[in-house]
């Protein structure tokens, strides 16, 4: 009789083994808490459009060709900040700023310099229409109006570049979030103002 109760114990406590080791490798997957202790720098460069020289007129048949003097630089020839703004703390402890750019050829980057926040799972960069809140309060607004995600976030710190889907109204999108997706928070954000 006893040996009859031992083996039907066996497949239930084996059951609840499995079933423990099956829940903590879905935390760990889920959560990623290694994270907290690990930090991803980046180091973006200033973003810069090469314009290629202009082509040398053809030379009149006949005459020796003379070479083109080359471009002057242009005061516009950098990038031109539209739009900046200042990382506030949501979810997590952040800081940095935030800067839309103009490049020469018409395309438009977002850069956050300075980046300082905890890593996490799952975490994109936001451009989206929501205010920025302070507090509590603000951690899950940014998802509840419209949003471009410009791809996930490189790096918990450093500089960092994200272009901008062309075309982007910055009338209507006039806020910068850190946004994990996993969880559906804020980890920062910025309110972004004209220049």
């Amino acid at each position: 009789m006893a040996g009859m109760r031992r083996m039907a114990t066996k497949p239930v406590v084996i059951g609840a083994l499995v079933a423990a080791v099956a829940a903590v490798g879905f935390g760990l997957y889920w959560f990623q808490p290694w994270k907290l202790w690990t930090d991803d720098t980046v180091r973006d460069a200033l973003p810069e459009v090469t314009a290629s020289a202009p082509a040398a007129p053809p030379a009149p048949s006949g005459a020796p060709g003379t070479p083109a003097a080359p471009p002057s630089p242009s005061a516009d020839a950098g990038p031109r900040t539209v739009a900046t703004g200042e990382m506030i703390s949501h979810e997590h402890p952040t800081s940095g700023k935030v800067r839309v750019l103009t490049l020469p050829d018409g395309s438009q980057v977002l850069r956050i310099e300075g980046l300082d926040t905890d890593n996490g799972p799952d975490l994109h960069v936001w451009l989206t229409d929501a205010p920025v809140i302070d507090g509590r309060d603000g951690w899950k607004v940014f998802d509840d109006g419209a949003y471009v995600s410009l791809g996930k976030l490189k790096g918990n710190k450093g500089d960092q570049n994200y272009a901008l889907p062309a075309g982007t109204d910055l009338s209507k999108y006039t806020s910068v979030s850190v946004w994990c997706d996993r969880f559906n928070v804020s980890f920062g954000a910025a309110e972004l103002k004209k220049v």
